[in-house]
């Protein structure tokens, strides 16, 4: 029987301080109502100074670790998905891997924004089917506030940080991960981007007045295109298996906006006590907020042995993917 890859703990972190509607009514021009009508969010977390990234990966890393019965030494590699990382080189999970005590472990970065974990977790399991890895360590992280503009509503009031963890270890059966979908349409690459800082636009004294080292996004072109290509995606991905929709315990989407989530599941007819929903408490939290939300599902025991279990993100680039397990 071929291997499969198999979630064997799961971990999670946000930062203590907690940043509420009413503080950002004092911030920009905004309101309670107006930020829970549009996008469900009620508060998120704000990384503290001098809390990093890695330092965000440190903690969910050694909760999923000690779930999974995991020492550090353990692990063969490393891969964390984050579009705030520490620096632009190294990478994030190198710093990871030396504050984790990690030493045998390779390590490296991916980035496809809010779809990153599930691109993380397309990797991994090709790296365990293989035979490459045995014992390796997923992380989710991001510190988006320090990249937004506090003058802007459309985008400050969506974003928030934190981390989320799993180990994968390869298992034998019809449990574990069953397929992973990954797709791009760069030509709509302007619709969520942070135009400065790279090659193109390198950091200036031009790039900081311009406002270019900040989240920019197309909301209602970005909404648009997120609910109709998410319901393509479920549903491609439960045929790809011969799962029917009735047949999910659990689907687990990216934390973005509750209108996309609850649209999804209304196309889908997929009740909402069966759909993980916490963007309310963290707000977007980029390639963070899938790890975050399943694990916080698996503490509260509401996944079982044997369940359906989708995930499903839609992020920059534009990018979305999807995995089904069987738990």
């Amino acid at each position: 029987m071929p291997l499969k890859s198999r979630i064997t703990g799961t971990g999670s972190y946000v930062p203590e301080k907690v940043l509420d509607n009413f503080e950002l009514e004092k911030k920009v021009d905004t309101s309670d109502e107006w930020i829970t009508e549009r996008t469900g969010i009620k508060e998120r977390r704000i990384a503290g100074p001098g809390q990093n990234n890695s330092d965000l990966c440190l903690e969910a890393s050694k909760r999923a670790l000690q779930a999974a019965g995991l020492k550090p030494r353990e692990l063969d590699l490393i891969i964390v998905a984050t579009m705030s990382g520490d620096m632009p080189m190294p990478s994030t999970a190198a710093v990871l891997q030396h504050k984790l005590g990690a030493k045998n472990a390779a390590a490296f970065d991916i980035n496809a924004a809010c779809s990153g974990f599930l691109y993380g977790l397309s990797v991994a399991d090709k790296f365990i089917k293989s035979g490459a890895s045995q014992k390796l360590l997923l992380v989710g992280a991001e510190v988006n506030s320090r990249f937004l503009d506090w003058k802007d509503r459309a985008t400050c009031v969506l974003f928030g940080d934190g981390a989320g963890a799993v180990v994968l270890e390869p298992v034998k059966g019809n449990r574990g991960i069953l397929s992973t979908h990954l797709h791009t349409d760069g030509s709509l690459w302007d619709f969520i981007c942070l135009p400065g800082g790279g090659s193109q636009h390198p950091p200036s004294s031009k790039t900081v007045k311009d406002g270019m080292h900040f989240i920019k996004m197309k909301g209602n072109e970005t909404f648009k295109v997120a609910v109709r290509t998410l319901e393509r995606l479920a549903v491609d991905t439960l045929k790809a298996n011969k799962v029917d929709p009735s047949e999910l315990a659990m689907l687990i989407p990216h934390q973005a906006n509750l209108r996309i989530i609850t649209a999804t599941a209304s196309r889908l007819n997929i009740p909402m006590d069966k759909v993980a929903v916490n963007v309310d408490k963290y707000g977007n939290t980029s390639s963070a907020s899938i790890p975050i939300t399943l694990d916080e599902v698996v503490r509260a025991g509401r996944i079982k042995k044997g369940d359906y279990i989708l995930l499903e993100a839609f992020g920059s680039g534009l990018t979305w993917a999807s995995a089904l397990i069987r738990w």
